[in-house]
């Protein structure tokens, strides 16, 4: 597995958006996520391309 896995305030960065907004997207299902142990959100960067290239194709 290659999938390298971003902290939210990572993802935050990569999208330059707030932690609110990045917790909407994961509660929406828009984004994936995993839980690492009791408290450690960790975001895919392969689940963050698929949202990013998904924006991206819905602009077209």
């Amino acid at each position: 597995m290659t999938s390298e896995l971003l902290t939210v305030p990572q993802a935050m960065a990569v999208l330059k958006v707030s932690r609110w907004t990045l917790y909407n997207l994961i509660r929406s299902g828009e984004l994936a996520s995993i839980v690492v142990g009791v408290r450690c959100r960790r975001i895919p960067s392969s689940a963050l391309d698929a949202y990013i290239t998904r924006l991206c194709e819905e602009a077209i």
